[in-house]
C-alpha cells in the first residue's frame, strides 16, 4: 500500500495555508494567466482571504481541490495544483497547474501532476481528468503528453488573447481499470 499520495523526493503537495495569502494574490493577479483563466480582473486580497477561508478543505463539498507544491530541499512554494469542476456522479475533473517562473523548466510541473493523478485515480477512484490547453502552449501539451492525458477535441477560436483567437486542446486522461 502507498503511504503517501502528496510526496516524491523533490516536491510535496499540501493544502492552502494562510500564509499562502500572498502567493496566491501573486499568481492569481499575473496578467500573464489570465488568457488560460478566464478573469479580466485582479483578485483583491480580500476575495482571496475570504475564497481560502470559506473552503471546506473538502473536494466532495468544494467541488475543487487546490494543492500548494513545495519545494523540499528549500520549502520554497513553487506553484500550485487544482482539480476543478469536480463532479462526484460521473467521477472527473478538470486539472490546473501553475507553476512560478522562477522554478519552470525543472520538472516540477510534472512531478505535481504525477502526484496529483495518482491520488485522483488510485486514492479517489476518480475516471477521469481533462486539461484545456491552447494549442501554441507547446511545454503544457508536452507534460500533460507526458503523464498520459491525450488530445481527445480541438476547440476553434476558444480564447482570445491580446485581441487574437487561439485554438485550445481537450486532454484527458481515463483511468484505466
Amino acid at each position: 500500500m502507498k503511504h503517501t499520495y502528496f510526496v516524491n523526493d523533490r516536491i510535496r503537495l499540501r493544502a492552502m495555508e494562510p500564509e499562502d495569502l500572498e502567493l496566491i494574490c501573486e499568481m492569481e493577479n499575473d496578467p500573464q494567466q489570465w488568457d488560460i483563466s478566464n478573469f479580466t480582473v485582479p483578485y483583491s486580497r480580500y476575495v482571496m482571504k475570504q475564497y481560502m477561508e470559506n473552503s471546506q478543505c473538502d473536494m466532495f463539498s468544494d467541488k475543487q481541490l487546490r494543492m500548494m507544491v513545495v519545494r523540499l530541499e528549500d520549502r520554497a512554494t513553487i506553484g500550485t495544483i487544482d482539480i476543478t469542476d469536480f463532479s462526484p456522479m460521473h467521477a472527473r475533473g478538470e486539472v490546473g497547474i501553475v507553476i512560478r517562473k522562477e522554478f519552470r523548466g525543472a520538472g516540477y510541473a510534472k512531478d505535481a501532476l504525477t502526484l496529483l493523478c495518482d491520488y485522483a485515480f488510485d486514492f479517489l477512484r476518480m475516471k477521469q481528468l481533462v486539461v484545456h490547453i491552447a494549442t501554441d502552449n507547446k511545454a503544457s501539451m508536452r507534460l500533460f503528453a507526458s503523464c498520459g492525458f491525450v488530445q481527445c477535441g480541438l476547440l476553434k477560436d476558444w480564447l482570445c488573447v491580446e485581441g487574437y483567437f487561439k485554438d485550445v486542446a481537450l486532454l484527458q486522461c481515463i483511468r484505466v481499470d
